[in-house]
């Protein structure tokens, strides 16, 4: 090498996004909802039909809380960016539940203790549209991720045929899943939060996983 030679330049490491931030900083609580008995009974197709009535059921009174506020905050220049009516769960949900129980469902089901504070924590966004996006990344990321391993598994387990029962894991609407995935990344990534607002909408983020976690340890005390 000669005298006047430069010397090597390491590329500067690129910036970390937000989703990339957000999904390293919720990572444990994803995992700890994941793996989580009533869960795992679940993806090994042990849990009871009972049981898997009973979490569509705890589902409904979720998104319907959650799919209201997000009409309340349709036009909020960052809960707006959110707004995907193809992504809205409560019909499907509807069609599982006449599906698993009769037509007479809205009389069977009533919401758990667990599920009650966590509908109550999605109301309360409505005044704070950070942490709705929060609680609509915590669900509907899910769903069309590991909620399609379910779909498959749910079908095998209890004999569901032509989507009947697992209508909620159905997104045709959306095409594409994972080009799906990607452009919703790209929508957190593209949210103008300063650091207060970025902040909470991380630590919302965790306890939207917390709650939902309630949720399942309840429905497991009740049905593992």
């Amino acid at each position: 090498m000669s005298a006047t030679a430069e010397a090597p330049t390491t590329a500067e490491p690129a910036a970390e996004t937000f989703s990339e931030r957000l999904k390293a900083a919720t990572w444990s609580d994803h995992a700890t909802a994941e793996h989580h008995g009533f869960t795992k009974a679940l993806l090994d197709g042990e849990l009871s039909l009972e049981g898997y009535t009973a979490m569509v059921a705890q589902h409904y009174f979720a998104y319907v809380a959650l799919e209201r506020v997000g009409r309340i905050l349709a036009d909020d220049p960052v809960a707006g960016r959110f707004d995907y009516p193809e992504l809205e769960r409560v019909p499907a949900l509807e069609a599982d539940l006449e599906h698993l129980l009769g037509a007479d469902w809205s009389d069977r089901i009533s919401p758990t203790p667990a599920t009650r504070t966590y509908v109550a924590r999605i109301e309360q966004m409505a005044d704070h549209p950070a942490g709705f996006v929060a609680h609509h990344y915590t669900r509907y990321m899910g769903d069309v991720s590991g909620g399609q391993f379910i779909r498959r598994i749910a079908a095998k387990a209890y004999d569901f045929t032509d989507n009947a029962g697992v209508a909620f894991y159905v997104f045709d609407a959306l095409g594409s899943l994972p080009k799906f995935r990607t452009g919703y990344r790209e929508h957190l990534d593209s949210l103008d939060l300063d650091e207060a607002t970025a902040a909470f909408l991380i630590q919302e983020t965790r306890l939207a996983y917390q709650l939902n976690t309630e949720v399942l340890a309840d429905l497991g005390r009740r049905h593992v």
